[in-house]
């Protein structure tokens, strides 16, 4: 009986391993493709399935086998069919066995979800880089400086993100304005929304300027690692300058340089549209 238990055990073994391996091959290749985090979670997940499938086999079997009980005279047809029965059963029984092993390690190898602040850090490449941000377009729902001088109005849907930059990033705002008025106004709206108060972000790294050069004359001083604009034509005039560019644009546009990335908001960029 020791014997065949051990058997089955070595069985169940060879079988986990051999599901392991191809769980394996097929994350590195994903890994080698995609090139980021992930494969440090499939590495974690490997071994939390390791231990917990040990932890599976290490627990006695569940399963108590009965000896078959010696009657005195028994029909070649009715032994015949308690063996068929018991054959069976024993199939079954490994069948069990080998799909639980199998849930155990799925369970672990689900992909991890990222939050929000690994991801910013993951698209502008870690912690300490230097941001610089367009307002209007982009953090404002005003498109034109003109609007300014009416109200201001900071998109809510842009918050979340623009709080988790200035977490890990050095950010300044910056934006071309017609009177020192719609400055107050800008300042105001920022700090009634709470950009100021996450500690990230101070009033004196929100720029102003009086003409559309004078923002990218701002990014050329400032050498950031991300420039973030509406403007095509400073995007094109600072690709040869800026490492990163991201061109906030509602219509697809063409890339201009292999370090400009386009999308339809910032945030989508980091992917809160799909977050639920």
């Amino acid at each position: 009986m020791a014997d065949a238990s051990k058997e089955e055990l070595v069985q169940l073994l060879k079988k986990i391993g051999a599901y392991l391996a191809v769980k394996m091959s097929n994350i590195f290749t994903i890994s080698s493709n995609q090139q980021d985090h992930r494969s440090i979670w499939a590495v974690a997940g490997l071994a939390m399935a390791i231990i917990f499938t040990w932890k599976l086999l290490k627990t006695p079997t569940e399963r108590q086998r009965r000896p078959p009980k010696r009657q005195g005279s028994v029909g070649s047809s009715s032994a015949s069919s308690q063996s068929n029965a018991a054959t069976l059963s024993a199939g079954v029984d490994t069948s069990l066995e080998d799909s639980k092993a199998h849930n155990v390690i799925d369970e672990f190898f689900q992909p991890v979800k990222p939050t929000l602040g690994q991801i910013v850090r993951q698209k502008l490449g870690g912690e300490g880089r230097k941001v610089t941000c367009q307002l209007l377009g982009v953090i404002l729902e005003e498109s034109i400086p003109e609007e300014l001088q009416k109200h201001v109005t900071v998109r809510s849907s842009v918050m979340e993100v623009l709080l988790e930059i200035t977490k890990y990033c050095d950010l300044y705002l910056m934006e071309r304005v017609i009177d020192d008025e719609s400055e107050e106004k800008i300042l105001s709206a920022l700090e009634n929304a709470g950009v100021f108060t996450s500690g990230g972000l101070i009033k004196d790294k929100v720029l102003f300027c009086s003409k559309e050069n004078g923002r990218m004359s701002f990014v050329r001083q400032l050498e950031p690692d991300w420039h973030i604009d509406t403007n095509p034509e400073i995007i094109y005039q600072l690709a040869r300058f800026i490492k990163y560019q991201l061109h906030i644009s509602p219509s697809r546009t063409e890339r201009v340089a292999p370090n400009v990335f386009s999308t339809g908001s910032l945030e989508q960029f980091f992917g809160c549209t799909d977050r639920s």
